[in-house]
C-alpha cells in the first residue's frame, strides 16, 4: 500500500526519524527528510537513500516552531511530490528537568516542536491528506499515562510530549469521517538515539533497542487500512507481536543482553 506514496518525515534527518524514513523509502514510498541541517549537508544523505531504494528523497530544512517554517516545507514537499499520503510526527526536542530548573527558553523549545511543531504539520497537511487514497498521521508520542510520576521530575517535558498525544486524541475523532487515521507511536523500551545524551550517561547500550524496532512498527500501521485504523496509542512490541513478530533479539542493541530499560509513560 506504499509504493508510490510521498511521506513527510519530521525529525528525519537521522537517528529515530531517519531510520523510520529508511523503512518507508524500502517499501516505495518517495520521501521528504526535514530537520536543522542545511540542504548541502543532507544532500549526500539523500542522494544515497534514493539511489538505494530505487525512490525520490528530498530534504528541506525548516523550523517547524514556526508557521512560516511549516509553510514552507510543506509548499516544498508539494511541489516536488504533487502531494502527501504520510505525515510522521517525529520531531522532538527534550530537557529532562524539574521546575526550578528549566529555563523558559528550554520550556518554549519543547512546546514550539513538539506541540505546535505537531499541531501546525498536521494542520497544514490535511488538505492534501484528505485527498490521499490511505492517509496517516502517526505522531511519536506516549500514551496519556496521568500518573504523578511521570510528571514530578520533569513537568514541562511530559506536557510537551502529551501535548502531541493530545493531537492524536483530538483529530482522530476530527477526521475519522474523513477517512485520515491519525495515530501514536511510542517504543516499550529505550531506543539509542542522540536524546539519550540528555540522561547524562545513565543509560548504557546493552540497555536500549535499535531505532529499526520503531520503524518495523512505524511501517506495519501506515499499512493498515486508515479508516479503520484510527485513534490508537501503540506500542512497537505490541504491532509487531499483532503482525506475528515475537523473537525482537535482532533488536537490541548489544544482543543477548535481556535488561533493557522501560521507556518513560508506561508501567
Amino acid at each position: 500500500m506504499l509504493k508510490g506514496r510521498c511521506a513527510l518525515v519530521t525529525g528525519s534527518s537521522n537517528g529515530l526519524g531517519f531510520a523510520i524514513a529508511e523503512g518507508l523509502a524500502r517499501a516505495g514510498c518517495d520521501i521528504m527528510l526535514t530537520g536543522l541541517e542545511s540542504a548541502a549537508e543532507m544532500d549526500e544523505r539523500c542522494r544515497g537513500l534514493a539511489e538505494a531504494e530505487g525512490v525520490a528523497v528530498a530534504y528541506h530544512p525548516a523550523d517547524l516552531a514556526t508557521a512560516a517554517g511549516v509553510e514552507q516545507l510543506i509548499a516544498a514537499t508539494e511541489s516536488r511530490f504533487g502531494g502527501i499520503d504520510i505525515l510522521v510526527n517525529n520531531a522532538s526536542a527534550i530537557n529532562l528537568t524539574g521546575t526550578l530548573a528549566t529555563p523558559m527558553k528550554r520550556f518554549d523549545l519543547m512546546f514550539g516542536v513538539n506541540v505546535r511543531g505537531t499541531y501546525c504539520c498536521s494542520q497544514a497537511c490535511l488538505p492534501y491528506l484528505k485527498k490521499a487514497p490511505n492517509p496517516h498521521i502517526l505522531t511519536l508520542s506516549p500514551p496519556l499515562n496521568m500518573k504523578p510520576k511521570w510528571f514530578k521530575d520533569h513537568v514541562a517535558y511530559t506536557m510537551a510530549k502529551y501535548g502531541m498525544s493530545m493531537c492524536v486524541l483530538g483529530m482522530a475523532e476530527e477526521f475519522r469521517a474523513d477517512g485520515v487515521a491519525v495515530n501514536a507511536l511510542w517504543p516499550r523500551t529505550v531506543i539509542q538515539t542522540a536524546a539519550l545524551a540528555m540522561l547524562g550517561g545513565l543509560v548504557k547500550p546493552e540497555n536500549c533497542r535499535k531505532p529499526e524496532i520503531v520503524a518495523d512498527a512505524a511501517y506495519a500501521i501506515l499499512n493498515r487500512d486508515s479508516r479503520r485504523h484510527t485513534g490508537n496509542f501503540y506500542v512497537d512490541d505490541e504491532v509487531l507481536a499483532a503482525e506475528g513478530v515475537t523473537d525482537l533479539e535482532r533488536y537490541a542493541l548489544v544482543p543477548g543482553k535481556a535488561r533493557l530499560l522501560p521507556d518513560f509513560f508506561l508501567d
